[in-house]
């Protein structure tokens, strides 16, 4: 049986090689800009990509905590 191409181990290894160059370009791309900041921090080297990493991480977190409380037994809609 024939693999779906977004399975295929080539092309995962192709789509990271692509969003670490894209996210790279948009890093490298914060040095021939200027940063117009509201505070401080938002003025810093490459606050959009850390920030939205951090955001990221946060709300994977919140997941799973919320599926750890909101969890129930696998036989709950199991009629007696």
């Amino acid at each position: 049986m024939k693999q779906h191409w977004l399975v295929r181990p080539g092309t995962i290894r192709l789509l990271w090689i692509i969003f670490l160059l894209v996210l790279a370009l948009t890093v490298l791309a914060n040095l021939f800009t200027e940063a117009h900041a509201w505070f401080r921090i938002d003025g810093s080297f490459a606050f959009n990509a850390w920030y939205g990493f951090l955001s990221c991480i946060g709300m994977v977190l919140v997941a799973k905590l919320l599926g750890r409380l909101l969890h129930r037994k696998d036989s709950y809609y199991d009629r007696d």
